[in-house]
């Protein structure tokens, strides 16, 4: 089930209807990828498995048994993949502002104690991305930074420990 949530109470500081949140784009790109398994992905598999039964035997095939191990991780993967999309709610973010932090906003934080910079996108769990600087809204730092405002402090609870950071700046559809 898709919806476009444009109730500003419900970006994102919950729970709509037990679906997951995701931009427009995160959704589109899940698309794509299910597009791919299916059209290029299970198809290559077929005519690799085909391939190595033309071998002989297939009880002591290699290539058979790798093929059909790749299979089940391809169907494996585009199961997953229409779960995910399924479970999506497209967040709509027109009309946000800055002036707090939202789903899909771009926050700059400073760490208090090293005063290091860093900005981070708030997306969904499905776009979340660390090389990108993309972090999930339900990861620590995403749910503890939801709803703050420039110049509040926020503390997380890391695996290496609490950590402070103060937000710096907050702004929307900006990517990191």
């Amino acid at each position: 089930m898709i919806t476009q949530v444009s109730d500003r109470k419900h970006v994102w500081g919950g729970d709509v209807m037990g679906n997951v949140p995701i931009s427009r784009a995160g959704f589109e790109k899940l698309k794509r990828e299910l597009e791919y398994l299916k059209k290029f992905a299970v198809p290559e598999n077929i005519k690799d498995i085909e391939e190595a039964r033309a071998h002989g035997d297939i009880s002591e095939n290699a290539e058979y048994a790798a093929a059909k191990e790749k299979q089940s991780f391809i169907h494996g993967k585009i199961r997953e993949t229409e779960n995910n999309l399924a479970n999506s709610v497209i967040i709509d973010m027109k009309g946000l502002t800055n002036d707090k932090v939202v789903f899909g906003s771009t926050v700059t934080i400073e760490e208090v104690k090293t005063e290091e910079v860093t900005r981070y996108q708030l997306v969904g769990p499905f776009e979340s991305d660390m090389k990108e600087n993309k972090v999930s809204v339900t990861s620590p730092i995403g749910k503890s930074l939801i709803g703050k405002m420039a110049g509040d402090e926020v503390k997380v609870d890391t695996p290496g420990g609490i950590r402070e950071f103060e937000v710096i700046d907050i702004s929307i559809n900006g990517t990191v």
